[in-house]
Parts: C-alpha cells; sequence; structure tokens
C-alpha cells in the first residue's frame, strides 16, 4: 500500500491535493473557519438535526410513531459508537500513515494527529449518525447525511486523509447502522415503550397526543370521572332556555 500512496499515479493522491490545494488558495479566515466546521461544527451541526428530528416526530406522531421514532433516534449515536469501536482493529490492521507523513506540499490545518489513517473516525462517525437518522426519518437523515458527506470532504480539505480513507469511513458507519438496525430496534422499542409508560421520564418518548391520552388514563386510575352527557354548563343553559 506505502508504494501506490508514494506513486504520483495514484487517483487517491491526485485527488488528496486536488481538494486540498482549494485550502492553498483559500484566505486564512476561511481555512479557520473550514478547520472548526470539520473538526467540531458538522459534528454539533448532526446532533442538532437529530434533536429536530426527535423533537418533530414527538411532536407531531402517534404513541406508536413516537415510540419507534425514538428507538431510531437512539439507535443513531449507538451506531456510530459501534463504527468507531469496530474501526479500532482496522486502524491497527492497515497502519496506513497520515497523508502528510508521505506527502510533501501539503496544506495541513490541524497538526498533531499521530494515529493512523484509514478508516476516517470523523467519517465513520458522522455518517453512522446521519443514516441512524434517516433510519428515523427520511426527511431529516437526508439533511444529515449532506452534513456527514461534507465533514468527510472538509477532513481531505485540511490535510488530515486520503479520499479513500473517508469513502472507507462512509461504508462502514453506514454498513453498522443499516446491518444492525433491525435487531437494535427490535430491543430498543420495547425499552422506549417502557420509558413511555414512566411518570417522570415519559416525555422523551410519548407524543403529544399520547401524553393526553396518559393523562386520560392516569385520571381514570385515580377516579377521576369523564364529563358525561347534560352535566355541563352548556346543557344547563338549553335546559333552562326551554323551560
Amino acid at each position: 500500500m506505502a508504494g501506490l500512496e508514494l506513486d504520483g499515479s495514484n487517483p487517491d493522491v491526485s485527488l488528496l491535493y486536488d481538494i486540498n490545494g482549494l485550502a492553498k488558495a483559500a484566505p486564512t479566515w476561511f481555512d479557520r473557519v473550514m478547520e472548526f466546521v470539520g473538526e467540531y461544527g458538522i459534528m454539533l451541526g448532526l446532533v442538532l438535526v437529530g434533536l429536530w428530528c426527535w423533537w418533530s416526530m414527538r411532536k407531531r406522531g402517534t404513541a406508536e410513531d413516537s415510540v419507534t421514532a425514538a428507538a431510531a433516534i437512539v439507535w443513531a449515536p449507538l451506531s456510530a459508537a459501534i463504527a468507531i469501536l469496530i474501526n479500532v482493529p482496522i486502524r491497527g490492521f492497515v497502519e496506513r500513515p497520515r497523508p502528510f507523513n508521505d506527502h510533501d506540499g501539503l496544506e495541513v490545518l490541524i497538526h498533531g494527529k499521530t494515529d493512523f489513517s484509514f478508516v476516517s473516525d470523523h467519517s465513520t462517525l458522522a455518517m453512522g449518525i446521519a443514516v441512524g437518522i434517516f433510519v428515523a426519518n427520511r426527511k431529516f437523515g437526508f439533511i444529515a447525511i449532506g452534513l456527514a458527506l461534507f465533514a468527510g470532504f472538509s477532513r481531505i480539505y485540511m490535510g488530515v486523509h486520503y479520499p479513500t480513507d473517508v469513502i472507507g469511513g462512509f461504508a462502514l458507519g453506514t454498513a453498522v447502522a443499516l446491518l444492525l438496525a433491525p435487531l437494535a430496534m427490535a430491543l430498543l422499542t420495547p425499552l422506549m415503550a417502557a420509558v413511555a409508560r414512566s411518570p417522570r421520564v415519559g416525555w422523551f418518548v410519548r407524543s403529544k397526543n399520547a401524553a393526553v391520552a396518559y393523562a386520560d388514563e392516569q385520571d381514570g386510575a385515580r377516579g377521576i370521572p369523564e364529563p358525561r352527557p347534560g352535566s355541563g354548563r352548556g346543557d344547563l343553559g338549553e335546559k333552562d332556555l326551554a323551560a
């Protein structure tokens, strides 16, 4: 692999120089923005998209939908974490050096990276979360996947990863999020249903409609009768007028 990495005809290296060359041509302030966005900003954006998805589905969905949505939202970060753990032995097996260790002339925006390059942790984490959100809701999932793609681009732009590092991260994050989703949902859905029945933390799962139904159930359990026809003021007023 080292021979290919040092070969100038390798398209992986050529694309690395092409994308990283944008950093050389960009003003310093823009590189600083890309450094923050690529390292922290996109991850924060994915968290916000996940919270937005959870709030939207909890607000509008039925009781059953809210439980399923909550399980899928919880699966998003879990799938990303599992993918990162799987990447640990992959990195140790491949042992690919960072591109700036083998190639001169790169504009490296983030220094101090001493670990191996393949697979990109940031790309794995971002795509794992994004595909997990996609499992919950396609509209929000497409937004999250767009952010994840930009996260991968930023890693090449900053000179800390090869394009194939990023592609490998995307593949790993997607595979874990999708292949393990059926098992994860089978385990998480009953757990979220149990949380929904909790009077203290049930709000995390229950939709607005489910919350109303839950309140009615609690009133019934406490012996509070429901209003009966003819017991309201409107009915009394109608009787008085009829008299």
